[in-house]
């Protein structure tokens, strides 16, 4: 995985992650350029772009957000969507149906979700379990309310 960018249908940028080096004024061709060649795709298109430098771009959208992942051309696409919907899974444990809006209010929480998740470009941990206990805990050290309850409370945990 070369990067991770979260973006509106309209293409403003939620979330990016870089699991690769790249230069200041190549992220921002990037980040200006992937949205543009995504949302501009019909709904009936492949979620697999060829892009350039031997990477090719896999997204998928959920309501109004757009996920994509940079993967080489070698790598498995099924694979890469499946890890897009367990994010999409783990940030819908966490914040209950997410949307937009709790990405851009709780962008810190989603990155956070995300490192629990993918680390160096790699899945780190596939349990949904032990990511949202890493969740938890974290948000009880930092004294906020405890999640885990409200979630067992709901059924979702």
């Amino acid at each position: 995985m070369n990067f991770l960018l979260l973006f509106s249908r309209q293409g403003k940028i939620r979330l990016h992650r870089w699991y690769q080096a790249y230069s200041e004024k190549e992220r921002r061709k990037i980040l200006k350029d992937v949205p543009y060649i995504v949302c501009n795709r019909k709904p009936r298109m492949s979620n697999v772009v060829e892009w350039s430098n031997g990477l090719k771009l896999v997204y998928k959208r959920y309501a109004s957000l757009i996920f994509c992942v940079a993967v080489e051309n070698e790598d498995n696409e099924l694979l890469v969507l499946e890890i897009i919907h367990r994010y999409v899974e783990l940030l819908d444990a966490y914040f209950g149906n997410v949307c937009e809006l709790d990405v851009i209010f709780n962008f810190e929480k989603a990155y956070h979700i995300l490192d629990e998740f993918i680390l160096g470009g790699y899945v780190q941990e596939s349990s949904r379990k032990l990511c949202l206990d890493a969740m938890c805990e974290a948000d009880l050290l930092a004294g906020e309310v405890d999640v885990k309850k409200i979630l067992e409370e709901v059924g979702l945990y």
